[in-house]
């Protein structure tokens, strides 16, 4: 399918869902759903390097997430730690910089260190950064923001604050806002990711639960963003 290139956009952001449908619909385990999703995860990065989109970020674990049963977050978690042992060589053999964003402290300490390593290894890599929002909350990312801002304050610091400076205290500091939201599996929600940053995002919702969302599925969300319209609140289209 083709894709006007010069139209892209240059950061998507991607809620991943969709996995324990896939799997039920097969008389799955819920794990096998999201063992096929690393696929999807492996085809749409490579496509987004390939069509040089510099920045993806993808919803895999939030906050809420941790109510799940205990079997399926271990599971889970184990399955990040895999694929970040298994996806490291080709993130080097790809320029591929590699970020995770998010209450990082939450999850186990083993798993704390491999994404550090994974993102120091990675940290001189210039093609794509590629970021995991992992137990992520975009009320809990303001909130720490308006903490960070608040204690610099009552140290004297009194730099005056407008949307930039806020910008610099989250989590996705130094990168551009998202200009596409892709969300699979046919849910209309955020689901509280990336609250500030999406609020001109373009959103485009599928249907197609997350494993079966492929490098075909990507290119077409990545046309339809190419014929619109922007205008960020103005008459101008941009």
């Amino acid at each position: 399918m083709t894709v006007k290139k010069e139209k892209l956009p240059r950061h998507v952001a991607i809620i991943m869902d969709g996995n324990g449908r896939w799997a039920r619909s097969r008389a799955l385990p819920r794990i096998e759903g999201h063992i096929a999703g690393i696929e999807s995860v492996r085809d749409v990065v490579t496509t987004t390097r390939e069509l040089h989109i510099p920045y993806l970020t993808l919803y895999a674990f939030s906050k809420e997430n941790w109510t799940r049963p205990k079997k399926e977050v271990e599971a889970l978690l184990s399955l990040l730690g895999l694929y970040l042992e298994k996806e490291l060589p080709l993130m080097m053999e790809n320029n591929v910089r590699f970020n995770a964003i998010g209450a990082i402290s939450d999850l186990p300490v083993p798993l704390q260190q491999q994404l550090g390593g994974v993102m120091e290894k990675t940290g001189k890599n210039g093609s794509l950064l590629l970021t995991i929002a992992l137990s992520y909350s975009g009320r809990q990312e303001i909130l720490r923001a308006a903490r960070l801002i608040a204690e610099e304050t009552a140290r004297g610091e009194t730099t005056p604050l407008d949307e930039e400076r806020f910008g610099t205290y989250l989590y996705t500091a130094g990168m551009p806002d998202p200009d596409l939201l892709i969300r699979t599996s046919g849910e209309m929600r955020l689901s509280n990711f990336l609250l500030w940053q999406m609020a001109y995002t373009e959103i485009y919702v599928t249907e197609t639960l997350w494993p079966d969302f492929r490098g075909d599925a990507y290119k077409k969300a990545l046309r339809d963003f190419t014929v619109r319209k922007r205008r960020f609140g103005s008459l101008k289209e941009i």
